[in-house]
């Protein structure tokens, strides 16, 4: 069972069929994927297909994708979750992204405290890591000020757009 989670403002819930166009909207806009790793959708069907991707990596138990919807607002603004999800190794890496609308509104770290406090205490993480663009500031800044401890860069580790990127890596791990 796909499991639901509130902050003070959002409901996180599994991302539907229905939320297409929401996810449409935000992953054709190239301000929001810049720093997400691939290139912008140019098509519907892509939204579709990243849906799909997100529930069955879910039913396999390699990662989990919420989508974050305003309490009092009908509709998807972004979503956050896990990749990389190894249970036996007791590991993930934490990723989100929001539409443009919604940035600088505290909505990111609500979300990821959320995730987190889930990550650690419902599906036994040890450790959660994050990888992020050496330029996305507004990433970098979010996880430092939520207890995530830079560990160092990865070069050239995400190819986009045609260019090799440097990222940081962070990680927070479960407090023993």
């Amino acid at each position: 069972m796909f499991p639901l989670l509130e902050t003070e403002r959002l409901n996180l819930r599994r991302i539907e069929k229905e939320d297409a166009e929401d996810i449409f909207r935000y992953f054709s806009d190239p301000d929001v994927t810049r720093y997400y790793g691939q290139e912008s959708f140019t098509s519907f069907e892509q939204a579709e297909q990243i849906i799909e991707m997100f529930n069955h990596n879910f039913k396999e138990r390699r990662g989990i994708r919420w989508g974050m919807e305003l309490k009092d607002q009908k509709g998807i603004i972004g979503s956050i979750g896990f990749n990389a999800w190894v249970p036996k190794y007791k590991r993930a890496e934490i990723g989100y992204e929001l539409h443009p609308d919604f940035w600088r509104k505290g909505y990111a770290s609500e979300a990821v405290k959320v995730v987190v406090d889930y990550g650690f205490n419902h599906l036994d993480l040890n450790r959660i890591g994050a990888v992020v663009f050496l330029d996305n500031t507004a990433s970098n800044d979010l996880l430092i000020k939520l207890g995530f401890e830079k560990e160092g860069v990865l070069r050239n580790y995400i190819y986009q757009n045609g260019i090799s990127y440097d990222t940081n890596v962070y990680s927070l791990v479960k407090n023993h």
